[in-house]
């Protein structure tokens, strides 16, 4: 059984959005696999970035609190399709739904038709007779509607960032088929990519299910995310960070400029308000540029007679307190 996505990111039910997003910043931080040595940080990683990714978006959240973790195979029309009669089923997050004569447990089928409870109240029942068996409406048997179906697919950071047009091979069990997906621009990892009418086929004239896309943001070595917030490490020189300066930083979006102020140790977060991962629905994430202090692997004859001049001159200490 998966974990309760509130669980996972540890919030209330009724937590803020906001609280949702600090929850998530505070734990990527934590089990971030280049950060974190944690030998389950990886799969806690992905687990803490797929919640993260439902609980974020208010339309996924509202299905999720209903339907609970079955909330993916519910079909788009299936409120309008019980209407009134739904909502005595209660989801209120917890795995599986009870008839309407509180009887027995319903899990939903795959396209190979497994799925149906103890109780004899099965898929069919739920999508096709309409609740004729112990549910809240009956009437006539009708087509059972395809199963709604899910794939990877690995987005490099950039192509995430710009969004576009990409096709996709999938092998499935009708072999393999080529897909022309629009990326959004600014996915996220976990987040799902819906192709419509591309999943499980349905039985008689019902439709086909949808094909969704889960979104797996390939590790790499230029750029750490966390949510929507880009991380990247800023090479400087130790008179750049002495003195300041004003410095390239690549980002996703191409070259832009940062300013280290004078006296910047390595460590120091560089904060380039904006210019994270883009979001459709909101405030775009930010990026921090870390400084990093270089020294030249080879000094010339000047240099060193540079270097150890400083060396005489300065008074500063970096190992004594204060």
């Amino acid at each position: 059984m998966a974990r309760d996505y509130y669980d996972v990111l540890g919030v209330q039910r009724n937590a803020s959005n906001e609280e949702i997003q600090q929850a998530f910043r505070k734990l990527a931080r934590k089990y971030h696999p280049d950060i974190s040595k944690d030998p389950q940080a990886e799969e806690r990683f992905k687990e803490i970035n797929e919640a993260y990714s439902v609980l974020s978006d208010p339309d996924t959240r509202r299905r999720y609190d209903r339907f609970g973790e079955n909330f993916r195979q519910i079909p788009e029309d299936f409120e309008e399709r019980v209407g009134a009669g739904a909502g005595a089923w209660g989801g209120g997050g917890r795995p599986g739904w009870s008839t309407g004569d509180g009887g027995g447990r319903v899990r939903f089928v795959s396209d190979h038709g497994e799925g149906f409870d103890d109780s004899g109240f099965g898929f069919e029942d739920l999508f096709g007779g309409m609740f004729g068996r112990g549910g809240v409406r009956s009437g006539p048997r009708g087509p059972i509607p395809g199963a709604d179906q899910e794939a990877e697919i690995q987005l490099s950071v950039e192509e995430a960032y710009h969004g576009g047009k990409r096709s996709v091979t999938l092998a499935g069990p009708e072999g393999q088929r080529t897909y022309d997906v629009r990326i959004p621009r600014g996915v996220v990892d976990g987040q799902r990519i819906r192709l419509a009418g591309e999943g499980g086929h349905g039985s008689g004239e019902a439709p086909r299910g949808d094909l969704y896309l889960r979104v797996r943001i390939k590790p790499d070595s230029r750029f750490r995310l966390e949510g929507r917030d880009i991380h990247v490490v800023l090479p400087v020189t130790p008179w750049e960070a002495a003195l300041g300066a004003t410095v390239p930083v690549t980002t996703p979006g191409g070259a832009a400029k940062v300013t280290v102020p004078g006296g910047s140790s390595s460590g120091r977060r560089l904060r380039l308000r904006g210019e994270g991962m883009p979001n459709p629905k909101g405030a775009d994430g930010d990026l921090y540029a870390e400084v990093r202090i270089m020294v030249p692997p080879r000094l010339s004859d000047r240099e060193r007679e540079l270097f150890e001049e400083l060396g005489t001159v300065s008074q500063f200490d970096p190992r004594k307190p204060g």
